[in-house]
């Protein structure tokens, strides 16, 4: 078992790592500017292309949260939720969802979690639940290295150093069973997709924190809280076809090294450890 099922597809890599060196080498070849081929990469006009096009990939969020919207509106739709609403980018979290319970749960939206972005969120005051939902559209990209990033690296670290409590983890996006990114869960039961619009999308990977931050003193090994308790996943479990393998709990330890504070990140599935850091000292800001 691993940290999450899915993984990179390496034939779909070497391709791409095929195809950029035959841009590198050959694209003076794709239109002619009346320049030599050495005045062609000399002049700026390759990387400035390279740049722009990454640009236009990465730099709005419009894609991402169209998709968010569509997956919400789906379980507003069902009940699963009551009600949703964005923020806008006015605050620090980017969606408030009201459950049928009457709780409120916050989403904070990410990316592939390997990036300081990851630690920039709150927990607002009204919050019943906060969880982060990382969309990570790089086809390229590792997600068993970049959620092992986000659980251990980023947000555990977070948490304990800023007395910040994030409820969980789920980790999910429309590249998720496709070529980019195979799907286990859809290989071996193809019924499980959901399909919303022009998505189609297999049951999420859901991670669970503990219910309370870690602290050395009084709370030194706190465990991931049943998935009942956080309803907001809960709820998109029992709406896109979750399996019990298919959610995981993340269990904090905390101890003194010194005069450094240390934690150590467990992650758990079917009562089964699949993998564990070493302690590792918290990096203060």
């Amino acid at each position: 078992m691993s940290i999450t099922p899915c993984k990179k597809n390496p034939e779909l890599n070497q391709r791409i790592e095929e195809f950029a060196e035959v841009l590198k080498t050959k694209a003076h070849l794709l239109a002619d500017y009346g320049l030599s081929e050495s005045d062609f990469y000399n002049s700026g006009l390759f990387r400035g292309s390279v740049e722009r096009i990454r640009g236009q990939f990465s730099a709005t969020m419009r894609e991402k949260r169209e998709f968010v919207r569509r997956v919400l509106s789906y379980m507003q739709d069902r009940n699963y939720i009551a009600n949703f609403d964005s923020s806008g980018g006015k605050n620090r979290y980017d969606y408030t969802v009201e459950l049928p319970s009457g709780k409120i749960a916050v989403i904070e939206l990410k990316g592939g979690l390997d990036g300081n972005n990851t630690n920039i969120f709150e927990r607002p005051a009204h919050a019943n639940e906060l969880i982060v939902w990382s969309v990570s559209t790089n086809q390229g990209g590792d997600p068993r290295r970049n959620v092992w990033s986000g659980l251990h690296t980023r947000l555990s670290a977070e948490m304990i150093s800023n007395n910040k409590q994030v409820d969980g983890l789920i980790v999910w996006d429309w590249v998720c069973g496709t070529l980019g990114r195979r799907c286990p869960k859809l290989e071996a039961d193809p019924t499980r997709i959901t399909a919303i619009a022009q998505f189609e999308l297999p049951p999420p990977c859901i991670y669970l924190f503990p219910a309370t931050i870690p602290e050395v003193r009084n709370n030194a090994s706190p465990s991931g809280q049943p998935l009942e308790c956080v309803e907001i996943l809960h709820a998109f479990h029992q709406c896109f076809k979750g399996a019990a393998e298919d959610v995981s709990f993340v269990d904090f330890e905390v101890a003194y090294r010194g005069a450094d504070t240390v934690r150590r990140t467990t992650v758990r599935r079917g009562g089964i450890v699949v993998q564990q850091s070493d302690f590792t000292p918290i990096q203060r800001r």
